[in-house]
């Protein structure tokens, strides 16, 4: 398939809240724009480095054990976190890395925003959501 990389977004959504409230100053919004993120239809989510995580204040979730390529560990998920891309948000879950890890988008978040792998052009395109060809489905 080639790589893919992009560049994201992501916003602790609890600050975003209470920005919104007034509560905090929008300066004050934690929010990190991360470059060269690996595209990885492998991942589940997004991935991020625990630093990453911190620097984002995001609330923990729960404790998980995760298969990898070099085996299974137990980590951590976490919420609460606002996923920026091309344009497109989501609220999505974060699956805590190594520091040393590369940051990875999976394929639910990839799915929630209507993104798509283009192998031929190795970047992300986004599907159309108003027309009868949309990626949004209600059964």
């Amino acid at each position: 398939m080639g790589k893919v990389v992009i560049t994201i977004e992501v916003i602790n959504n609890k600050d975003l809240l209470k920005a919104e409230e007034k509560i905090i100053s929008p300066a004050e919004i934690r929010t990190l724009t991360l470059e060269n993120v690996l595209v990885d239809t492998g991942a589940t989510t997004l991935c991020l480095p625990k630093k990453y995580i911190e620097q984002l204040g995001l609330p923990l979730s729960r404790e998980v054990v995760v298969s990898t390529a070099t085996g299974e560990y137990v980590t951590n998920i976490y919420s609460n976190a606002m996923l920026s891309i091309k344009g497109r948000n989501a609220i999505v879950e974060v699956i805590e890395l190594h520091d040393n890890a590369s940051v990875l988008l999976g394929v639910i978040p990839m799915e929630m925003l209507g993104l798509e792998v283009d192998v031929i052009k190795h970047e992300l395109r986004l599907l159309p959501d108003h027309s009868k060809d949309t990626y949004l489905l209600a059964y």
